[in-house]
């Protein structure tokens, strides 16, 4: 008896790279591609219209991220499992893909023959993670920053003043300052700017 194939969509901003997948995962005779979405918020709905297995999702899409995306079908209680594909080998990124819920996460470099691999270990139960994505992990060690210090890093890169980030967030400019100088202080960066970008650069914005 043949065994029934792996239902898999492909959420994917950029429409030649998914694509490619696409017709690549085709070729294996055990994955069966059941639709593709151009954002997570597509994703989201099509994994409500026709139940895959797994969810293949970029990590940065538009609308929602994959990381968001794999949120999002835990809180709803669906069944289907992500993998995380991604051109970034940010620490930040792993951490927080695990913390939504995604059980594979490799780099889009990854060989075809991989993916497949790890959309089959997925779907067994079992957990995909690209060795060399694991051990930049492992080095970088945990995200230091609060969730206010994040919020007040992704307003500065905005180019938004203390005082507007103060009218945003609800906060005096005097503790937004501090938040920003205390974030500064961890990642050893010598101004907010540095700050936010060695942040983004680790994927812990």
């Amino acid at each position: 008896m043949t065994p029934t194939p792996i239902r898999v969509l492909i959420a994917e901003d950029q429409a030649l790279v998914r694509g490619a997948l696409a017709a690549l995962l085709a070729l294996e005779s055990d994955i069966d591609i059941v639709a593709q979405a151009l954002d997570g918020l597509d994703a989201a709905s099509k994994v409500r219209q026709f139940h895959p297995d797994i969810v293949l999702a970029d990590v940065e899409m538009p609308g929602m991220t994959g990381i968001e995306l794999a949120q999002h079908l835990a809180v709803e209680g669906l069944s289907t499992k992500v993998v995380i594909v991604s051109t970034f080998a940010r620490p930040g990124y792993l951490a927080r893909a695990r913390a939504a819920g995604a059980l594979g996460y490799l780099p889009k470099s990854a060989p075809a023959g991989e993916l497949a691999t790890a959309i089959r270990t997925v779907h067994a139960g079992g957990q995909a993670i690209a060795p060399q994505l694991a051990q930049a992990a492992r080095e970088a060690g945990a995200d230091p920053l609060t969730s206010r210090e994040r919020d007040v890093l992704r307003l500065a890169e905005e180019g938004l003043s203390n005082k507007e980030i103060a009218d945003v967030l609800l906060l005096s400019a005097g503790t937004v300052r501090n938040y920003l100088a205390d974030a500064a202080g961890k990642l050893g960066a010598a101004n907010r700017t540095e700050a936010g970008r060695l942040a983004r650069g680790m994927g812990w914005l």
